[in-house]
């Protein structure tokens, strides 16, 4: 971005919402951090400058306080971070009410009440929006229903947003990472070592296991995905709308198909 520009970023307070919070503040732009939990947002405001205020983007009022308290700080609102997100894991017939409603409500709902709330001023500023879905958007797993669902039906709702307003300036794109290193997935790493008995490398040697078939042959980081978002903010992707940008290490890119006789064969060095 060449000029300072004030953005919201849900999902603040750690991965990759607390990456982006940290790149587009070295850049200098303004940035209002939110999530559930007042204490990862306090930490990343303490770090980078950025104004924390939680907020539960499941609800309507909440999010219009949010939106006013980064127009009461900075006069305006020029982009949007959709980052919160929760999962449930379970197949259709073995996900509850409960599980379903909560993983739609916060991967779906939550994104739109934001963009209802921030749309007069994302118009008024001919402003951006980024929503970070994932490779399930794309390609579904094992008892991923309901996560998989949210995330492309988010998809669907950036290309809604790009398509409606696009001719008033106003962009909307998706970021669709793979497996990331992050805190939280570290945790989960550890635990899916301990059940599947993989050793005393623990968590080293899940994510050995959970990127083999990864041509990058790694997770990501958060702040690679910061990048992206931070692009697609930018007038550099000015003409990119309604795009949904994998950062993957080419994971959507495979033939699954043949990956049971080419796995290996690609020469390495």
């Amino acid at each position: 971005m060449t000029e300072s520009r004030v953005v919201i970023i849900t999902g603040g307070g750690t991965g990759i919402g607390a990456a982006t919070a940290r790149q587009l503040r070295s850049e200098g732009h303004r940035v209002v951090v939110s999530g559930r939990r007042p204490e990862p947002l306090r930490r990343v405001a303490e770090e980078t400058g950025a104004l924390a205020h939680p907020a539960d983007t499941c609800d309507s009022d909440a999010v219009a306080g949010l939106v006013d308290a980064a127009v009461a700080a900075y006069g305006r609102v020029d982009g949007l971070v959709l980052n919160a997100g929760v999962g449930r894991s379970g197949a259709v017939g073995d996900l509850s009410d409960e599980d379903w409603e909560t993983v739609l409500r916060t991967n779906l709902t939550g994104p739109f009440l934001l963009m209802r709330a921030a749309l007069p001023h994302l118009l008024a500023a001919r402003g951006s929006v980024v929503a970070v879905a994932s490779v399930a958007a794309l390609r579904n797993g094992v008892a991923n229903a309901a996560y998989a669902t949210s995330k492309a039906a988010l998809l669907q709702l950036c290309r809604s947003l790009a398509v409606d307003y696009g001719r008033d300036g106003l962009r909307a794109n998706t970021v669709c990472p793979s497996c990331m290193r992050t805190d939280m997935a570290d945790r989960r790493m550890a635990r899916f070592a301990e059940e599947a008995g993989l050793g005393d490398r623990g968590a080293e040697a899940a994510y050995e296991e959970a990127t083999r078939l990864i041509p990058s042959g790694r997770p990501g980081r958060p702040e690679e995905v910061a990048e992206a978002i931070t692009w697609l903010l930018s007038p550099a992707a000015s003409f990119v709308n309604g795009a949904a940008l994998t950062v993957d290490g080419a994971v959507t890119a495979i033939d699954p198909g043949t990956v049971a006789f080419d796995f290996g064969i690609v020469p390495r060095g």
